[in-house]
């Protein structure tokens, strides 16, 4: 498909650049197979039906964006891939000016070689340091999204995050995640909706827009994902009681999609994905899902296209920029119920 196909306007002042408080407060854009509704997130337990089973995306944001110098340049690096051991792929700037086997300085503390520069501008380093972690600890801070167009703030290493995040990973947030208060997660509980958790480790290439001009080019990037057995059986008993399966963002969806076989059911495991959903996929394990608001041209708005239909997904956009709806990370929510 065309690239231009998933393209919009979006006007500046739509993009959010703080979180709402609290957490649920943030508002809910229900697209259903014949109507929309403009809702709150705290309206969600209503929304459900006693049964659903919600699968959230349990992954922890890493601190992995640094400031530091080669010689007396400033240098800042955002680390989006562990290669193993002491190596990381990064994203620099300026990266032109690095050369291999430059050095460069964290806070007078900790180092790290350039071992490798790529075409597309991203650089391997090698730490210096075993204890690499300990940098990212003390120095690190949050890997907002370039188009939250400002430093990081300390409210950031809270908001930045879900409240159930427990495996570290990711380099960027499963930003639908995002609008869960514990108050919330009890709501749901009490309404009779069960949950489990899956793990994607979010990497930077998630929110980047497609730069080719036919989808069927484009290299998706991976990022490791699993989920265990207990959690498979779970889903599983729920998909054979043809109870919905409600995915908690883009990376829970395509977390499932990777693991399931062609009739839905679900296996454990763990490993790299890179499913790429366009128009046309076929979903084979989720019902309905939860999601925030994507850039144009980005592999994220072409699978909620995918999920209920391009001009479906246009109309529900242009509503939302006419109602005054807040996109992006740090915006709000839709929530997508697959056609009949």
């Amino acid at each position: 498909m065309k690239t231009e196909l998933f393209d919009f306007n979006l006007p500046a002042d739509r993009i959010a650049t703080h979180p709402v408080s609290p957490r649920d407060a943030s508002r809910l854009l229900v697209v259903g197979p014949h109507d929309m509704q403009d809702c709150m997130v705290r309206e969600l337990p209503d929304l459900l039906r006693p049964g659903d089973l919600m699968v959230f995306n349990d992954t922890r944001v890493m601190p992995v964006r640094l400031e530091g110098k080669r010689g007396t340049a400033a240098i800042e690096v955002t680390l989006h891939k562990h290669l193993g051991g002491r190596l990381w792929r990064a994203f620099a700037r300026p990266g032109k000016r690095l050369h291999l086997e430059d050095i460069i300085i964290f806070n007078n503390e900790f180092s790290a070689t350039v071992k490798y520069k790529h075409e597309s501008g991203e650089v391997d380093l090698e730490w210096g340091q075993e204890n690499w972690r300990e940098c990212l600890t003390r120095h690190g801070q949050m890997p907002l999204p370039p188009y939250i167009k400002r430093h990081e703030e300390h409210a950031d290493k809270d908001s930045y995050q879900t409240i159930y995040a427990q495996k570290e990973g990711a380099v960027a947030a499963p930003t639908a995640g995002l609008h869960f208060t514990q108050e919330l997660m009890d709501a749901i509980d009490k309404k009779g909706i069960n949950h489990v958790f899956v793990t994607l480790h979010v990497g930077a290439g998630t929110f980047q827009p497609v730069k080719v001009d036919d989808t069927d080019t484009h290299v998706m990037h991976t990022e490791y994902c699993e989920i265990s057995e207990h959690t498979a059986r779970i889903i599983n008993t729920a998909r054979k009681e043809k109870r919905r399966i409600v995915a908690v963002g883009t990376t829970s969806l395509r977390t499932l999609e990777s693991l399931a076989d062609e009739t839905g059911h679900i296996r454990a495991g763990s490993g790299d994905t890179g499913i790429f959903i366009t128009p046309g996929y076929r979903f084979k394990a989720v019902d309905v899902l939860m999601t925030n608001f994507h850039l144009p041209k980005s592999t994220l708005f072409m699978l909620v296209s995918a999920f209920v239909g391009l001009e479906e997904m246009k109309a529900a956009y242009a509503h939302a920029i006419q109602g005054g709806y807040r996109f992006y990370s740090y915006g709000d929510a839709c929530l997508l119920f697959k056609p009949l």
